[in-house]
Formats: C-alpha cells, structure tokens, sequence
C-alpha cells in the first residue's frame, strides 16, 4: 500500500494488512505526527479489499505512550488547544475501533498509556508474557481519558480504576487475565503462529457478517434486554439471513462446500 515516515502500512496478497508504528528510538511513543498517521492509515485500510489488520511497534517496544517531547510542548497550550490536542488521539483510536474488519494488535516489550489504548481498541490482542504494561498518567498529574472508553468496555470499571488510580505495571501475563490480551505468548515464534492463526480465522468467517458482528456488539453491549433490544436483535439477524451474504453461507453450509468469500 504505502510507506510513511513514522507509520508504515503494507498489505499481503492474501489480504492481511499490517501498520507498523516505526518510531523505534523513541519506542514508538506518541506525538503529533505518529497519531496522524496511524489515522491515516486506518482510513486506508478501511478503504481495502483486506479481511484482517495487524498493528504492531517496531524494535524493543509496542508503544511507550505519549513522547516526552510532544507531552513538554502540551504543558505550554491552552486549554483549548490541548482538548484540540487530545482529540487528535481520540478520533484515531475511534477510526481504529470502527474499523470494519478483524484488528488484531500485536504486542512486545513496553505497553504504556496511549499504546495500552490502542491494545484495548483492536478485536483481539496477542502478547508476549513478558510485555510491561502500565497506565502512568497520574504519576505525571494526569488521567488516561482519551483511551478510558476502550479500556474501561475491555477490562470493566473495577480493573480500570485500581488500574488508573495506582499506575500499576504488569506482565503479559497478568493483562490476559484481567482481558485486556486475549492470548499470550513466549516468544517471537509464539506470535507468529498465534497471528497466522488469528488472522487466518478471519478470512472463513463472511466479511460482511464480520463488520455486523462488530456493530451488533457496539450496540448491545450495556443495554437493558427488554423488547427494543429483543425486535432490534431479530431485526439483524433477519436482514443477514436475506443477504446475499447470508444466503451463500447457509447455502454452502447446506452443500457442505466452503463459500465463495473462502476462495
């Protein structure tokens, strides 16, 4: 697809793509221009034929957070133009999460504030044990809000506050029991085979069904299961079935073959 200076994107024939945070100096922490390009980037991906998006760090680290450099020059704003500021990193995280296709988040070494919110915005999250994550933000004075509603919907209210109000660091280990990774791994091997496997899974499941897949829970998610929420869930898997979609899978599944989006 394309490269950027400090985010690279690039795509597989088969149809998996891959963005590649490339600020490995400064372990891929945040800043201006890094937040506008990933934001970019997932337009891009969004605008593909691909069926699955791997977002990875490069060198020692997944993300360190917010770069000391840009956090120095924000402490100098406004109060509007830091909520200008933040927002940039908002809209990104929400591009990443509205993405309408499997956003798996590859994760290594350092974990920290923004790059834990990233994590919580991808659909599945694969780390290494030994990854070191950890909200820092109120040892510098601050809070974590821009990522809260991706952490808080991955991890609950009860993880985010003990989490948020200590700074805590933890493990790989110790994020997938709390959710926020699905799986961990021991190595560079690991992730490998666990990212083919994730990935691959995409590419049998309709990818029609997989952004409604991601709607419906966006929209079920904390309601109260009364009748609109009763009518509203029949309504969508009615529409599915009388989908061209639909009708392949239930077709195939019929004919025992394997449908046409598998080809």
């Amino acid at each position: 697809m394309s490269a950027l200076e400090t985010v690279i994107l690039d795509a597989t024939p088969g149809g998996v793509a891959t963005v590649l945070i490339n600020r490995p100096e400064k372990h891929n922490a945040f800043n201006g221009q890094v937040i506008e390009q990933l934001s970019d980037a997932f337009e891009t991906v969004r605008a593909s034929n691909c069926r699955a998006m791997i977002l990875r760090g490069a060198g020692k680290s997944f993300s360190a957070g917010g770069d000391l450099a840009w956090m120095k020059a924000a402490a100098h704003y406004t109060k509007a133009e830091n909520e200008t500021d933040a927002l940039g990193l908002a809209h990104m995280l929400k591009k990443l999460a509205d993405l309408p296709l499997l956003t798996i988040a590859s994760v290594h070494g350092a974990c920290m504030g923004g790059g834990c919110g990233l994590v919580a915005a991808c659909d599945v999250a694969v780390s290494r044990e030994n990854a070191k994550f950890c909200f820092s933000e109120v040892k510098l004075g601050l809070i974590p809000a821009a990522i809260s509603p991706y952490v808080v919907r991955a991890i609950g209210p009860r993880w985010a506050t003990a989490l948020f109000t200590t700074a805590e660091s933890f493990n790989g280990t110790y994020a997938e029991k709390m959710g926020l990774v699905h799986y961990t791994v021991p190595d560079e091997a690991g992730m490998d085979e666990m990212l083919e496997y994730v990935a691959g899974m995409a590419f049998a499941a309709g990818p029609e069904a997989v952004a409604e897949a991601k709607r419906l829970v966006a929209d079920v998610a904390g309601r109260e299961i009364n009748e609109d929420l009763i009518h509203m869930t029949a309504k969508r898997i009615a529409e599915r079935r009388a989908s061209d979609e639909g009708k392949e899978g239930l077709t195939a599944f019929l004919e025992k073959r394997k449908p046409n989006w598998t080809a």
